[in-house]
């Protein structure tokens, strides 16, 4: 699934190709990714609409149209947000067309979970998931004290907590098997357990892992690909994420996978011990 640092490089990628950019036609080949309002009257509200701008909350892509209305994305699973300089044959997948007066964007989704929501600007506090979202990790006011704060507040498993939307927002599977590990702090340990020493280091390591997503235009290990259907290469720098059997990177323990909080995780038995400190 898309995390922050993917869906920041699809933002920042279209960008700079889209805005000023006015939707000429839209044709919807699978409605249900449309979430609201229905695909006819959906295609009818975007066409002649300007894209005005492009912005990521969480997971989510908001695309700034004029008439104060928004295209709310989320990518999901498999979900594919690609620009075209000119039409090619479609991309197996393809549920969504915005054909614009330079090039068209295409969305494709190979296991259909995304969606994509026309929204008023005055309706976004009020957008399903988008409404309930937490801290943004990357933002100047996330601060380690108020992370640790919340953190030490939660009695919750450390990783499912960091996976919880409504606390954080834009952290995924990956980089929070990459965080963990870079902290020392055991996915099983309960968040309210674990010191303020632990706690700053969880939160150093969080950013960071996002920066360096962000630096290396996101983790290509199944569907991802940027803005411009290029892939990403944080995968070329994974600890401890899809390397169960192989040796530990810091002390050469082999990695494990356990299910935690229902999720497949990835950790180093040595380097991020179970037991409480």
């Amino acid at each position: 699934m898309p995390e922050l640092p993917e869906v920041e490089t699809i933002v920042r990628d279209l960008r700079d190709r889209l805005v000023g950019r006015v939707i000429r036609e839209v044709v919807v080949i699978l409605p249900k990714v449309v979430a609201s309002p229905a695909p006819e009257k959906f295609a009818s509200l975007l066409a002649g609409r300007e894209i005005t701008g492009l912005a990521r909350r969480g997971k989510y892509i908001l695309v700034s149209l004029s008439g104060d209305r928004v295209l709310v994305i989320h990518l999901r699973m498999t979900g594919q947000l690609v620009y075209y300089t000119r039409p090619e044959p479609f991309p197996k997948h393809t549920h969504l067309l915005f054909y614009l007066d330079q090039g068209v964007l295409r969305f494709t989704d190979l296991r259909q979970f995304g969606r994509v929501r026309l929204a008023h600007k005055r309706e976004l506090d009020d957008v399903p998931g988008l409404r309930d979202l937490g801290m943004e990790p990357l933002d100047a006011g996330f601060t380690e004290q108020e992370f640790v704060r919340r953190l030490k507040r939660s009695q919750r498993m450390v990783k499912p907590l960091l996976l919880d939307q409504a606390f954080l927002a834009g952290l995924g599977n990956i980089y929070t098997d990459e965080a963990l590990h870079r902290s020392g702090v055991h996915p099983e340990r309960r968040a309210a357990g674990l010191s303020t020493r632990e706690a700053r280091n969880l939160c150093r390591a969080i950013r960071e892992v996002l920066s360096e997503g962000v630096a290396l235009r996101g983790t290509s290990v199944q569907h991802y690909v940027d803005g411009s259907g290029q892939r990403g290469r944080f995968q070329e720098i994974l600890r401890v994420y899809g390397k169960r059997g192989e040796p530990c990177p810091v002390c050469g323990v082999p990695v494990e996978r356990i299910r935690c909080g229902g999720r497949s995780t990835h950790f180093c038995p040595s380097c991020q011990k179970r037991s409480e400190k």
